[in-house]
C-alpha cells in the first residue's frame, strides 16, 4: 500500500513539476480502485489542474448531425451502422434547415459548433452547407467538422471553407468493431495536422471490455497530435445493435479515465466528458457538448427530444460547479 502511495505522489509531483507522464504513470492512474481515498485523489489533482490552467471558463459545444441513413463505417455500437441500423428513420436536412438550426444555436452563445454526418456523405455538398453556416457565424465561436477520412487536398479544403478544426479519432478497437482501416484513421489525423487544422480528441467509445492499455493508447495518441481539446465518452448501448450485451462501464469509472485523460494528455484549452456527467465535473472537466438532430447513440432522428443535452441544460450543469460560460 505505501508503494502505491508513493507512485501517487511521483505522479502528483510530476504534473506540479509540468513533466509529461508515462505510459506507465497512465497504467497506475487508471488502475485506481474506485471509491478509494487515491480515487478521490486523483479526481482531486485534475480538479486542481483544471482550476489552475482554465481558471473559471466553461465551454458549451453544439453539434448538429446533418443526416440519419446506414452508414458503411457499420460501427457495431452505433445506431446507423448499416447492418444494423436502428434509427426511426432516413433523414437529411436541407441546407436551409441546417443553417436555421445553426442560428438558433449560435443565439444560445455556444463556444463551438460541430456539423456531423455520416462516414460516406458528399464532401462537396457538405462544404457548400457548411460555407453557408460560416456566413451567420460570430468570429469567436469555432466550426469543426465531424465527418468521415479524407485526405491533405480535402484537409485543406475544409480549412479555406472557414473550419477550425476537426473531431477525429481512433477508436478503440478500431478496423474490429469497426469495418474502418486504423490506418486510414491516422492519415487523416496526419492530414488534419498538416493542413494547420486543430485535431479535437476523445478516447472512445469505452465499454467494460477495453482494457487500460488500450485506453492509456489512446490518451498517448492525442499527447502525440498536441491536442488542446480532449475528450473521454463511454459506449452507450444502443438495443439491438451488436455490441449492446456487452453492457456500459459506470460514470464512476468513466470520471476516472477522465481525470486520468487531464493528468496524462493536459489539453490547453478544455476537458470534456461525453455524454454530459456532473461528477465528471469534479475530475477537471471544464468543457460539454449539446447535440442537435441525430446522434450515434440514439435512434431518435432529434436527440433533444430524446437522450442529447439541450445548451441550456449543459450550461446550467457548469455553473452548478462554478464555472462561467457566455
Amino acid at each position: 500500500m505505501q508503494g502505491e502511495v508513493s507512485a501517487l505522489e511521483n505522479i502528483f509531483s510530476k504534473v506540479d513539476r509540468n513533466e509529461d507522464l508515462t505510459r506507465e504513470d497512465a497504467l497506475v492512474l487508471l488502475k485506481i480502485e474506485n471509491r478509494s481515498d487515491d480515487f478521490y485523489r486523483l479526481l482531486s489533482k485534475a480538479n486542481e489542474l483544471s482550476q489552475k490552467e482554465y481558471g473559471n471558463k466553461g465551454y458549451v459545444f453544439a453539434q448538429i448531425g446533418l443526416n440519419s441513413a446506414p452508414c458503411p463505417g457499420n460501427c457495431k455500437f452505433c445506431s446507423m451502422g448499416c447492418e444494423n441500423f436502428m434509427v426511426e428513420e432516413e433523414t437529411e436536412k436541407s441546407m436551409e434547415e441546417v443553417v436555421e438550426e445553426a442560428g438558433r444555436a449560435l443565439a444560445q452563445n455556444i463556444d463551438a459548433l460541430f456539423l456531423m454526418t455520416t462516414a460516406d456523405y458528399d464532401i462537396e455538398k457538405y462544404i457548400e452547407i457548411s460555407r453557408q453556416v460560416k456566413k451567420i457565424m460570430p468570429p469567436d465561436v469555432m466550426l469543426i467538422a465531424n465527418i468521415g477520412d479524407f485526405d491533405l487536398k480535402t484537409a485543406k479544403k475544409l480549412k479555406e471553407t472557414g473550419f477550425t478544426g476537426i473531431y477525429h479519432i481512433v477508436r478503440l478497437n478500431e478496423g474490429i468493431d469497426t469495418a474502418l482501416d486504423p490506418a486510414q484513421r491516422i492519415q487523416t489525423l496526419d492530414a488534419i495536422r498538416d493542413a494547420g487544422l486543430e485535431l479535437i480528441y476523445c478516447v472512445e467509445p469505452i465499454g467494460p471490455e477495453h482494457t487500460y492499455e488500450q485506453i492509456a493508447e489512446e490518451m498517448f495518441r492525442a499527447r502525440e497530435y498536441h491536442v488542446d481539446i480532449m475528450a473521454c465518452m463511454k459506449r452507450v448501448g444502443v438495443e439491438g445493435t451488436p455490441l449492446f450485451d456487452r453492457g456500459e462501464i459506470t460514470d464512476l469509472e468513466l470520471t476516472k479515465i477522465v481525470a486520468a485523460a487531464r493528468l496524462v494528455t493536459r489539453p490547453k484549452k478544455s476537458m470534456n466528458v461525453h455524454e454530459p456527467k456532473q461528477m465528471a465535473l469534479l475530475a477537471g472537466v471544464n468543457q460539454l457538448y449539446a447535440e442537435i438532430g441525430i446522434n450515434p447513440r440514439d435512434c431518435a432522428v432529434e436527440t433533444g427530444n430524446n437522450r442529447g443535452f439541450s445548451i441550456a441544460a449543459v450550461k446550467d450543469m457548469l455553473r452548478q460547479v462554478g464555472y462561467t460560460t457566455k
